[in-house]
């Protein structure tokens, strides 16, 4: 019986030790020779979509109430003006952006702390696809009392369809040079080592707003009853997505 276990023992230690030798040996092996390749791909897409963030303040030097009050009689009649301008069911909505209430200071020469008014603003986000409407929006919300536009910006719906076809271009391209340049070297390409892929956009320039005025109206030189300006114009432009492909490729 003891020998038998001594037998087990030692029939285990040859084991162990073939299996660590094994994986000393595999530790020694050469790193696999490889080849490293970046490319790009892109394409300027026309943009379907517009966010329009529109703000409306109002102030009062002596109640929070009032202001927010007139804020929120304002704020209904541009929400409710620019709801009939969209189409929920093609997508688009409005949604609030923020909203703030707060008392304004200001300090004497003595730096005395003293109530300067109440402020309050109420900011919305009108996303919608029909963006050759877009001035008309902001010259509807104006015109209703919103006093600024904070922000505009265009987008792409289909985003992740134009990535995905712009990684694919890519992914050939940076196959096709790896196998130009294996097939010169005298080798050829045995799998992939690693592979890291990105996607971005470049709108190309960004529409910048001064202060809006509450009535958009003109007078004409002879001082002639005003009329209603013409829509603000707004240019779409095109946007540029790039595709990033950086991958490494095991030769032999």
């Amino acid at each position: 019986m003891k020998k038998a276990i001594a037998s087990a023992l030692i029939a285990g230690l040859v084991i162990s030790g073939l299996s660590i030798t094994s994986f000393a040996a595999d530790n020694n092996l050469p790193e696999r020779g490889f080849i490293s390749v970046s490319t790009t791909a892109s394409a300027e897409i026309s943009p379907d979509t517009v966010e329009i963030n529109i703000a409306v303040k109002t102030k009062d030097t002596k109640s929070l109430q009032k202001a927010a009050t007139e804020n929120k009689l304002i704020s209904d009649k541009v929400h409710a003006a620019l709801k009939a301008m969209i189409n929920t069911q093609n997508g688009d909505y409005i949604k609030t952006a923020d909203y703030g209430a707060r008392p304004v200071y200001t300090y004497t020469q003595n730096n005395k702390k003293v109530l300067d008014k109440y402020e309050v603003s109420n900011s919305i986000i009108v996303h919608t696809k029909n963006i050759e409407q877009a001035g008309n929006m902001i010259d509807t919300a104006i015109s209703l009392g919103a006093t600024d536009v904070n922000d505009l910006r265009f987008s792409v719906s289909n985003y992740e369809n134009q990535c995905n076809e712009l990684l694919e271009k890519a992914s050939k391209k940076a196959r096709n040079r790896v196998d130009v340049t294996a097939k010169a070297s005298g080798t050829y390409i045995t799998g992939v080592k690693n592979m890291n892929i990105s996607c971005s956009e470049n709108s190309g320039n960004r529409i910048q707003y001064r202060y809006m005025a509450k009535n958009m109206m003109v007078m004409d030189s002879a001082g002639a009853a005003p009329e209603a300006a013409p829509s603000t114009p707004i240019q779409s432009g095109v946007i540029k997505i790039y595709a990033n492909l950086n991958a490494e490729y095991f030769i032999k």
